[in-house]
């Protein structure tokens, strides 16, 4: 582990995890992310970010010098699904994409409280059928999702299975929350250790979101549905995450599937340290990663 590793892990914990405190409103949450934004690098020249409606979603399309035409990630961002935007990520999406030498689909779905679940979860099936009927061909496309946006892109893998969609050939959740009952053993055991998640800010945002819905419905909690028939997939997840287990779970449940999965527990990296991609070589590391699982899958 890099010194800027431990670093960012001590800045993180002084910056993010203190702020975003068991009590902090949504009105205050959107805040400080919008205070971020100004701080977030643009991508490099040379990178088209272009407004689309995807289905009735909003949606950033990100094209790199490396994206190939016919290659393409829906990609689903995190903020606890009260939280979050494209414009927020552009410093992680456009890497992304490169990594993947694909097209980038970034979804602005609508967000919690105002929009309870399903609205997410419907915009990002909107998103995804946009796609195919944009002419993209099922066989060349990744869905990616890190946190409650990994949430939601198995909840469409799920839903999409369901509905008779063909399926994605791969799957990408970086720090993935999902399972909203809040059962798996690292929220915890690791509610100390992390650096950036508050294991008691965890069950106003599931109200947030859910509204009374149970968190145990597959399509609210991926952990809980049956994963047959998914595509392969990668899961990266920090050691002393609070959502460790439920990539670990899920990597169980995914096996016992028949279903191809690879589970990455990064040692002592944040929630989400793709994030930190600018300083932090862990970052950088993983995000090649996900370029070679892609590559041997789209």
């Amino acid at each position: 582990m890099s010194l800027r590793a431990e670093l960012v892990r001590l800045g993180a914990r002084w910056f993010i995890k203190r702020r975003d405190r068991p009590g902090a409103t949504v009105a205050q949450r959107r805040q400080w992310r919008t205070a971020a934004e100004r701080l977030i690098p643009n991508p490099p020249a040379g990178t088209q970010t272009i407004a689309v409606d995807a289905g009735g979603a909003p949606a950033i399309l990100v094209v790199t010098r490396a994206s190939r035409r016919d290659r393409h990630i829906l990609y689903l961002h995190g903020g606890g699904f009260v939280t979050g935007s494209s414009s927020l990520y552009r410093h992680l999406t456009w890497r992304l994409a490169t990594a993947g030498r694909a097209r980038l689909l970034s979804v602005d779905y609508r967000l919690a409280p105002e929009h309870p679940f399903p609205a997410a979860l419907e915009d990002a099936v909107a998103a995804y059928r946009w796609l195919l009927a944009d002419g993209a061909d099922s066989r060349r496309i990744a869905v990616m999702g890190d946190s409650a946006g990994g949430n939601l892109a198995f909840a469409m893998l799920l839903k999409a299975r369901d509905e008779g969609l063909p399926l994605p050939a791969a799957a990408v959740g970086l720090s993935p929350w999902l399972d909203l009952a809040l059962a798996s053993p690292s929220f915890r055991l690791n509610a100390e250790a992390d650096p950036i998640l508050n294991a008691d800010e965890a069950p106003s945002l599931v109200e947030y979101y859910l509204a009374g819905a149970d968190p145990r419905m597959p399509y609210a909690s991926p952990l809980y549905g049956d994963p047959a028939g998914l595509p392969p997939t990668l899961l990266q997840v920090g050691s002393d995450e609070i959502l460790r287990d439920d990539s670990v779970r899920m990597a169980e449940k995914l096996r016992a599937a028949g279903c191809h999965v690879e589970l990455e527990v990064w040692p002592r990296m944040p929630h989400v340290w793709h994030l930190f991609a600018p300083v932090l070589p862990e970052a950088r590391r993983a995000i090649e990663r996900t370029g070679t699982f892609l590559d041997s899958r789209l």
